[in-house]
């Protein structure tokens, strides 16, 4: 365990007592911000795919995926637990009737949790019924991983997200009232962003006491609106240094409880232009926890800001 942050390994440790793995499922669904009903395109960053680069194809059905991805990974790392990752597009993009079918059939036998990944505005009360009945009946954990990415209303409209900061409040805290886990995605080198941005970020979420929260730096897909405006010069992703402070901020104001998935994420070099910078993921996390050690700092350091902290002198 690395001392300076709290990873999800020892999470799952804690809750499940053993390493736990993720098992990617792809569901034959899309996202409102692809056809139309909020927009069209999708995010500025979301290649053809989304971000299914290691999914089995979704003409398999849920069960014949998880065994596929189940075999490989106990016979990698002998593992025992595991958990379903609907991970691909808005995996609550769909009739309420038909996610529930999908949710059961994730629900295999050494499944101790479901992970679904979709969009703040595709979080309806009706579906976190759904989901909290799952998790009572069967005895897993449900999370949500809810892209963010940033809490910067201005960077969220130019990079065509298609909601704002307040559909992911809204989201997280019904989804809290139904005992329904979240992880935040956020990228911290958005441009458009600057310090302040990323440690308000922090904040936030610390604020709605999300369970886990993912941390990328943005890459560039091929065939997308960002790679077009990155290959014509017109953004700029700032310097690897740059988002290791970044990093490191936003580790220092996040509330210690929240647990890290990863402190920077990785994709295909094939499909990317522009993914990293050309550095090995692992490299760019040994530089942020050397910065942590470089300056004696570590998650929550800075977290003083909840619970009324102007009125303390009184107490």
């Amino acid at each position: 365990m690395n001392s300076r942050y709290y990873m999800i390994s020892e999470y799952f440790r804690r809750r499940y007592g053993e390493k736990v793995y993720k098992l990617p499922v792809g569901l034959p669904v899309t996202c409102p911000n692809r056809d139309g009903t909020c927009g069209t395109g999708g995010c500025i960053f979301c290649g053809s795919i989304g971000a299914g680069y290691e999914n089995l194809p979704d003409t398999m059905t849920v069960a014949e995926q998880l065994a596929v991805n189940r075999r490989h990974i106990e016979a990698k790392y002998k593992a025992a637990k595991f958990i379903a990752y609907l991970q691909n597009f808005s995996n609550t993009y769909l009739p309420p009737q038909q996610f529930a079918c999908l949710l059961e059939e994730a629900c295999q036998p050494d499944v101790v949790g479901v992970a679904v990944a979709t969009r703040p505005d595709c979080v309806h009360d009706r579906y976190l019924e759904i989901m909290a009945d799952v998790r009572a009946r069967r005895g897993v954990d449900i999370t949500l991983e809810l892209g963010l990415q940033t809490v910067n209303y201005r960077t969220l409209a130019w990079i065509n997200r298609g909601h704002g900061l307040a559909e992911f409040i809204d989201a997280a805290v019904r989804a809290s009232r139904h005992q329904i886990g979240v992880c935040a995605h956020m990228i911290l080198n958005l441009p458009g962003d600057e310090m302040i941005d990323v440690v308000e970020g922090a904040k936030t979420l610390s604020a709605l006491k999300v369970e886990q929260v993912k941390l990328h730096a943005l890459y560039v897909v091929k065939g997308t609106r960002l790679a077009q405006m990155y290959e014509a010069g017109e953004v700029a992703l700032g310097s690897c240094d740059e988002y290791v402070e970044r990093a490191v901020a936003f580790l220092e104001h996040l509330y210690p409880e929240i647990a890290l998935q990863r402190l920077i994420g990785r994709a295909p070099e094939e499909n990317t232009l522009f993914t990293n910078w050309s550095k090995g993921w692992w490299r760019i996390r040994e530089s942020i926890e050397k910065r942590l050690a470089e300056l004696d700092t570590w998650q929550g350091k800075r977290c003083d800001y909840l619970n009324g902290p102007a009125v303390r002198k009184f107490l």
